[in-house]
C-alpha cells in the first residue's frame, strides 16, 4: 500500500473511496537457560524502530541533519553502515525483525490483507519464555495488534485516539506520546525487561510540531526526523539515569526509507531502490566497544544477534545471522539478501517486484529488470541489465527463494474489515481489497511504467485542493485517455466531479471505470456509494450482482452495499441475506452489524414482531461491542429501545452517543423523549429545549408542534 503524497488530498480521497516455515513446540520451546544465570542480572532489551527513516538523514551516517540523540547511540555502539530492509512497507519489515525470517517464509507482504501466522515464534514470545517482562508501544495503525505482532507482549500499547463521525483521524500518535507511555511502563521496572518503542513520525504527512515546523520549512521530512531525535532523548536519558545503561542492549533501526522524489517515487512502497531499502542500524550492548561494520546486514539479523547479546539460545530456523562475529572483525558467512516491494501487486494488481543483493551486485526482477553495481553506483543511476543475458541472475534468484514465491497468498492473507481499511487509508495507504492480478505481466504492467500515472493523479489531487479544479480534471482525463486500465484515475476524477457539484459527470466517469475494470472494487466502490446516495438502488443491485453473478463476492463491503440497496427498496429478506453474507465474510465489521440492525428494526416496525426487535437490539449491541466509539450504533440502540417501549434502557446509549458527538441531533431528540417517557421532566425539558433551539429548522410543522407539546407538558409537570 502506498502513501498518497498530500495529507489534505489523502483525507479527501479517503472520503470515497505455504509453504510456511512451521515452528515445532511453540513459544516456550527454545529459550534455554542463560549461561550466566544467577551470576548477574540478565540484560534488558530496548528495541527502537523509527518509521520511514532514511539512513542519509542521520548525521552519524553522513547525513546533513543534526541528530544528537541518534549520534549518542552511535557513539556508544556499533554502526552498521550497510543495513538493508527486505520490504518497503511497515508491517512486513517489522515482521522480518520480530520473527527473524523474510517475507517469503512468513508470508506477510504488505500492510493490507495480511496477518502474522500464529505458528511463528516471535522475539517477544522467546524473551517472555526466558523470564522477561515485555511491552510494546507503537505509533501507527499498520502495527495494530490485529495484525499479529502483539504475541508475547504483556503490554501492547496502541492508543492512537478516538474519532468522531465527522473527524478524519489518522490513527497515529506523535513520538513524544509513544515515549511518554513507554517511560510510565518502565517506572519501577525490575530486570529483565524487553521494551519495543516504535516512532511513526517521519512517515508522510510530514507535520512536525514547533519549533521543527518553522526551522525546517520547505524540508518537513527532515523536520520530522529531527523531531523524533528530540523525542527519543527522554528515553535515552531515562535508561541512563535509572542505572540501566550498563545492563541494557539497545537496538535502533529504521523500518524502511523514503524516496522523496528520487527514481520517480514520492514516498515509499512502490519501487525497491536504496532510497527505501537502506536503513540505519545501531546496536549498543554491555561489553561492546564502539565501532562500525561495513558488511551487508539486514533486519532478520536482529533476532539472532539479540539472543547472543542476551545470552539466550538462538531458536532454530531463523534466517538471520548473529552479527557479533562482524563486530569482532570477522567476515559473515557468504549470503544473498532477498528483498521485495509487493504493495503494487497485492493492492493494485501491478506486476510483482523482487530481487536480491550480494556483495556489489543488486538484481531486481520485474517485467523491466534492473541490475546495479551498488559498490560503484549506490544511488542506482545506471541500469546494467540492458543487453545482458540475465538467465544466471534469475537462476540465482530462484535458488535464493528456494521454491517460494512472493505472489503466494497461502496461509497469511486475511480480508481486512472496513474499519481497518479506513484506518490504513487515513494514513495514506490506498488499495483495492480485491486487486485483479494477471497470469503474465509485460512492460506495460511494470511498477516503473505505472508509477508516473500514479504521480499524475497525485498532482491532480493537489491542484484540486489548491483551487485549480479545471486543471486537475484535465490531468485525470489525460491519464484515462492514455491508460484506460489505470485504476487510480477513475475514483479520483469521480470524487472531484462530485465535489464540484457535477454528480452526473461523476457517475459517468465512474461507470466508464467499472466498464474498463469490472473486477476492481477500488473503482466500483465509489460508484456504488454514489448510486446509493442518489437513490438509484436498482442500479446498485444490478451492478453488484452483475446480472446474477457476483464479481466482488470476497469483499465484505460489496455485500454490505447490496444489503443497503435492498433495504432501501423494501426487500428486507434479501437485505437480511446480503448483510448476513457480509457478516460471514467479515464478522468484525461493525457497520454491517449496524445496518443489519436497521433491517431488523424495519421488520419490527412493519410487523411488530418482538423477535425482530430482539434481533435488532442484538445487532446494535454487537456493533457497539465491535466499535465502542461509533456514535451511530449507540444512537440506533437507544432509538430501538424507545421503539420497544423501554425508555429507561434507551438513556445510557443515547447519553454516550452525545458524549461522542455533542451536536448529534437525533440522539438529543431521542434522549429528550426517553427522559419524558420515564417521567424525568427536568432532563426532558433540557434536552428537548436544546433540540428545539438548535435543530428545528429542517422539521415539518407537525414535528415542531409535537416537540413543543412535550416541552409544554414537561413544564407543566415541573410546575406542580
Amino acid at each position: 500500500m502506498t502513501p498518497i503524497s498530500s495529507a489534505r488530498g489523502r483525507r479527501f480521497v479517503l472520503a470515497f473511496l505455504s509453504g510456511l516455515f512451521l515452528w515445532t513446540g511453540g513459544a516456550a520451546a527454545f529459550p534455554g537457560p542463560r549461561p550466566d544465570a544467577g551470576a548477574k542480572a540478565a540484560p534488558n532489551l530496548l528495541l527502537i524502530t523509527i518509521d520511514t527513516l532514511r539512513a542519509d538523514r542521520v548525521s552519524s551516517y553522513g547525513g546533513r541533519l543534526k541528530t544528537p540523540t541518534l549520534d549518542r547511540f552511535a557513539a556508544k555502539g556499533i554502526v552498521f553502515r550497510r543495513a538493508f530492509a527486505q520490504a518497503t512497507t511497515t508491517l512486513p519489515t517489522h515482521t522480518n525483525m520480530l520473527l527473524g525470517v523474510d517475507p517469503l517464509r512468513h508470508g506477510v507482504h504488505d500492510n493490507n490483507n495480511f496477518t502474522v501466522g500464529k505458528t511463528f515464534l516471535t522475539l517477544a514470545e522467546h524473551l517472555k519464555a526466558a523470564g522477561y517482562a515485555t511491552a510494546a508501544f507503537v505509533g501507527g495503525f499498520p502495527l495494530d495488534s490485529r495484525f499479529g505482532l502483539n504475541r508475547g507482549f504483556d503490554v501492547y500499547d496502541e492508543t492512537y485516539g478516538t474519532p468522531g463521525p465527522a473527524q478524519q483521524t489518522r490513527w497515529e500518535r506523535k513520538a513524544e506520546a509513544v515515549v511518554s507511555t513507554s517511560l510510565k511502563w518502565l517506572e519501577g521496572r525490575t530486570a529483565p525487561w524487553f521494551a519495543w518503542v516504535h516512532c511513526y513520525d517521519p512517515h508522510e504527512p510530514y507535520e512536525p510540531p514547533q519549533p521543527f515546523l518553522s526551522e525546517y520549512e520547505g524540508r518537513l521530512y527532515d523536520g520530522e526526523v529531527a523531531y523524533v531525535d528530540f523525542a527519543l532523548k527522554k528515553l535515552l536519558d531515562a535508561v541512563e539515569s535509572r542505572g540501566w545503561g550498563d545492563n541494557t542492549v539497545i537496538v535502533l533501526t529504521g523500518d524502511h526509507g523514503e524516496s522523496l522524489g528520487q527514481h520517480g517515487e514520492e514516498t515509499h512502497g512502490f519501487v525497491a531502490y536504496n532510497t527505501t531499502l537502506w536503513v540505519p542500524l545501531i546496536v549498543c550492548a554491555p561489553g561492546l566497544k564502539p565501532g562500525a561494520v561495513g558488511q551487508q546486514v539486514t533486519h532478520t539479523d536482529i533476532f539472532p544477534t539479540v539472543c547472543d547479546l542476551l545470552g539466550l539460545r538462538v531458536p532454530p530456523r531463523l534466517q538471520g545471522l548473529s552479527l557479533l562475529p562482524a563486530v569482532k572483525g570477522r567476515k559473515l558467512a557468504e549470503r544473498a539478501i532477498y528483498f521485495e516491494s509487493m504493495y503494487p501487486h497485492f493492492s493494485r494488481g501491478w506486476a510483482p517486484l523482487y530481487g536480491y543483493m550480494q556483495d556489489s551486485q543488486k538484481f531486481v526482477e520485474s517485467p523491466v529488470p534492473e541490475l546495479y553495481d551498488i559498490e560503484k553506483d549506490f544511488d542506482e543511476t545506471t541500469n546494467l541489465a540492458a543487453g545482458q543475458d540475465l538467465k544466471g541472475r534469475r537462476a540465482e534468484l530462484a535458488r535464493i527463494m528456494g521454491g517460494r514465491s512472493p505472489m503466494d497468498r497461502t496461509g497469511q492473507e486475511e480480508q481486512l474489515d472496513r474499519e481497518s481499511l479506513e484506518k490504513l487509508r487515513s494514513l495514506g495507504y490506498v488499495s483495492t481489497p480485491q486487486a485483479a492480478g494477471k497470469k503474465t505481466y509485460g512492460p506495460e504492467d511494470d511498477v516503473k511504467t505505472l508509477l508516473p500515472f500514479h504521480n499524475r493523479c497525485n498532482e491532480a489531487q493537489r491542484l484540486f485542493e489548491g483551487g485549480r479544479g479545471a486543471e486537475a480534471v484535465e490531468i485525470l482525463k489525460g491519464v484515462i485517455s492514455e491508460r484506460r486500465d489505470f485504476d487510480g484515475a477513475y475514483p479520483m476524477l469521480g470524487v472531484i466531479y462530485a465535489r464540484m457539484g457535477r454528480p452526473a459527470d461523476a457517475l459517468a466517469v465512474l461507470r466508464s471505470g467499472v466498464e474498463a475494470l469490472p473486477e476492481n472494487y477500488m473503482v466500483a466502490s465509489p460508484y456504488i456509494r454514489l448510486l446509493n446516495q442518489v437513490r438509484r438502488y436498482d442500479e446498485v443491485i444490478r451492478l453488484i450482482t452483475a446480472e446474477g453473478g457476483f464479481p466482488y463476492e470476497n469483499v465484505p463491503d460489496s455485500w454490505n452495499d447490496l444489503g443497503v440497496a435492498y433495504m432501501n427498496t423494501g426487500d428486507l429478506d434479501k437485505a437480511r441475506d446480503a448483510l448476513g453474507r457480509a457478516v460471514a465474510v467479515d464478522g468484525r465489521n461493525y457497520i454491517v452489524r449496524r445496518n443489519l440492525g436497521d433491517v431488523e428494526l424495519a421488520a419490527f416496525v412493519k410487523s411488530q414482531d418482538p423477535e425482530a426487535l430482539e434481533r435488532a437490539l442484538a445487532c446494535y449491541l454487537k456493533a457497539v461491542e465491535l466499535n465502542p466509539q461509533d456514535p451511530s450504533s449507540r444512537n440506533a440502540l437507544g432509538y430501538t429501545y424507545l421503539q420497544g417501549g423501554r425508555p429507561k434502557e434507551a438513556i445510557p446509549p443515547l447519553k454516550k452517543a452525545l458524549e461522542l458527538v455533542p451536536d448529534y441531533d437525533t440522539a438529543l431528540y431521542s434522549l429528550g423523549l426517553a427522559y419524558f417517557n420515564t417521567g424525568d421532566y427536568a432532563r426532558a425539558l433540557e434536552s428537548l429545549t436544546t433540540f428545539r433551539e438548535k435543530f428545528s429548522k429542517p422539521l415539518t410543522a407537525a414535528q415542531i408542534r409535537a416537540v413543543d407539546a412535550m416541552i409544554e407538558q414537561s413544564r407543566a409537570k415541573l410546575a406542580k
